[in-house]
């Protein structure tokens, strides 16, 4: 949490943004650890478990949708970043 926060000791620049999609599809290929802890989910497929487009997109019973779509906001953050150098 340390490293997301940019907190650490090696602290991550900002133009690397966190991806929780690409993240659980690396290391949680099957879904096997999300439909665990969020059982509302384990009618969803692999490939519909790693889709934010497709997560924003339908409404699953019991679960939220997500509130915004991450690769839009990681540009905007980005962006914001670029235009306000550390120090400004």
């Amino acid at each position: 949490w340390q490293w997301s926060a940019g907190t650490g000791i090696d602290p991550q620049p900002y133009f690397r943004i966190f991806n929780p999609y690409a993240q659980s599809k690396k290391f949680d290929p099957d879904g096997r650890y999300i439909t665990r802890w969020l059982p509302q989910l384990k009618e969803l497929t692999p490939a519909q478990l790693h889709d934010e487009n497709y997560l924003f997109n339908h409404t699953v019973d019991g679960y939220p949708q997500p509130m915004l779509l991450h690769k839009e906001a990681a540009q905007r953050a980005l962006a914001y970043f670029k235009s306000h150098p550390k120090g400004s």
